[in-house]
């Protein structure tokens, strides 16, 4: 475990933003973030990491998980479990095709946070730290929560990059499973973005009932758009 050093690179998460947050009276932090936001294939994730009042340190070699090779999230995923409660909620490409990605993001998240709410964390307490500028996850709840905003919060903010962590990491083996049973897009190393191998496999074979249908192109397609890959 490590604390969170004045001189840290700004790759590396503090706990500063945490600290503040408990300072003013919170009990608990929730860190959100996405992966999958730009995939064509497969479902948008949204982690959350829950860190209580207290904590003083978080996991060696944590970081955004897009700063981590896929090894080393995969070493760091039992870590981050061990470190605090988290979930992971999941939008599905018929979802994001009907409904579109913004609102599916917050539903995606919303569904984590009531998973995390049903394993006893009291998600209405909490501050929710969410990466970005714009806030997607307010529109999607039933009930209000305190949610704020904070740009690259998931390389700063040890709460969001374990969410990142636990996203990505659950994501890439949802995608690696659709690989198994739809090897001709490469989505073991893809992940369901919009690589050359990828869409060689659309031009070829069409579209699965995976892929984010209204995102890719006509002539993207093969002339046989066939559901069933």
């Amino acid at each position: 475990m490590t604390g969170a050093a004045d001189d840290a690179p700004a790759k590396d998460p503090t706990l500063q933003l945490e600290w503040e947050c408990f300072a003013a009276g919170a009990e608990l932090v929730i860190g959100i973030d996405e992966v999958g936001r730009g995939a064509v294939a497969g479902p948008v994730a949204v982690g959350a990491h829950a860190v209580r009042a207290g904590i003083d340190a978080f996991p060696a070699g944590l970081r955004d998980s897009k700063l981590l090779s896929e090894k080393r999230r995969e070493a760091m995923a039992p870590l981050v479990a061990e470190w605090g409660p988290g979930a992971v909620g999941f939008g599905s490409a018929p979802e994001i095709d009907e409904r579109g990605i913004g609102p599916m993001l917050g539903e995606a998240a919303r569904r984590a946070l009531l998973e995390l709410h049903a394993s006893g964390v009291p998600v209405d307490r909490a501050v929710i730290l969410l990466d970005g500028a714009h806030d997607w996850l307010s529109p999607a709840l039933r009930t209000p929560l305190d949610v704020r905003t904070r740009v690259g919060a998931d390389r700063s903010c040890a709460s969001v990059a374990a969410a990142s962590v636990r996203a990505k990491v659950l994501r890439d083996a949802v995608m690696r499973e659709a690989h198994d049973a739809h090897p001709e897009y490469a989505w073991a190393s893809n992940k369901g973005y919009g690589s050359r191998a990828h869409y060689d496999g659309i031009a070829r074979h069409g579209l699965t009932e995976l892929h984010r249908r209204t995102w890719i192109k006509p002539d993207a397609r093969a002339p046989r758009d066939s559901l069933d890959g």
